[in-house]
């Protein structure tokens, strides 16, 4: 077990949506499938979502050419729906997701404990550009 706080790092975007819209694409695993993916390169088999204090969630996530792929999977610590999310992922870092309504569009505050094998710069990079990802699935592809 190491000791020592890990660092924190925040991405964050604000979707031209309503709240409850982003919430049904951050949460259902028909969207998850849709946008959970860093580059064109990779994409998403399979989600599974059990969205409560005590639920598991997995994310597959696999390059497109076979040659790599992992599970994106934990628990959730608590859930408020249309609000925030926090969970531990498997390998004991946490994270905590924010939904904050602003008139017709939502700001998504993630905030994650870092790891230890990527840098700073490139962790930062790939939440960031699934989060993007996420931004222009919700407002091209989700309906309301």
């Amino acid at each position: 077990m190491e000791s020592g706080k890990k660092e924190t790092l925040t991405v964050e975007t604000t979707v031209q949506k309503p709240g409850e819209k982003v919430w049904e694409c951050w949460t259902n695993p028909k969207h998850i499938t849709q946008w959970s993916n860093a580059s064109d390169d990779w994409h998403v088999p399979n989600a599974e979502n059990d969205l409560r204090a005590g639920g598991n969630f997995l994310t597959r996530m696999e390059a497109k050419d076979g040659s790599f792929g992992f599970d994106f999977s934990g628990v959730y610590d608590e859930v408020r729906q249309n609000e925030f999310i926090s969970y531990t992922l498997n390998d004991e870092r946490k994270v905590e997701i924010s939904f904050i309504s602003q008139e017709n569009d939502t700001k998504v505050v993630e905030t994650f404990e870092a790891e230890n094998t990527n840098s700073i710069e490139m962790q930062r990079a790939g939440w960031q550009a699934i989060l993007d990802n996420f931004k222009k699935y919700c407002e091209t592809n989700a309906e309301g």
